[in-house]
């Protein structure tokens, strides 16, 4: 697994403070590790191309090349089934603050691991003048 770097993840003000209030206990190391290293701008400057809270984002499977499209959101709204990931989830963690071209790394709950390339992020809350979601 790839550790998080600094500067390599970009957050929003607004992503950074909701994820930094939730309980303590359920963040993975993953995502603990995002939030203390990222960029963190505000969010009428936030790039159109990196994957923020209810971005909807385009995959490509690094091994089986496999397309997908995911919503990365909080764990009140998940529904994988429905393609909305949980930030708390490996996958969503792996997004969060990735930009377009980027590898999201990350542990299956079997031990495997994924990896999937961000093709392209098709919705951003912060692209579409939404600085509130």
């Amino acid at each position: 697994m790839q550790a998080t770097h600094p500067g390599e993840r970009t957050l929003t003000e607004l992503d950074h403070r909701r994820l930094s209030k939730l309980p303590g206990d359920t963040l993975p190391a993953a995502l603990a590790d995002i939030l203390d290293l990222a960029d963190v701008i505000r969010s009428r400057e936030m790039p159109a191309d990196i994957v923020t809270m209810y971005s909807q984002v385009e995959l490509i499977d690094v091994a089986t090349r496999r397309p997908q499209k995911l919503t990365l959101c909080f764990p009140r709204d998940s529904a994988p089934a429905a393609g909305l990931v949980s930030v708390l989830s490996p996958v969503g963690s792996a997004l969060l603050g990735l930009k377009v071209g980027a590898i999201a790394r990350w542990r299956m709950p079997g031990g495997e691991e994924a990896a999937s390339e961000v093709v392209a992020v098709v919705y951003q809350p912060e692209a579409s003048g939404d600085y509130l979601t």
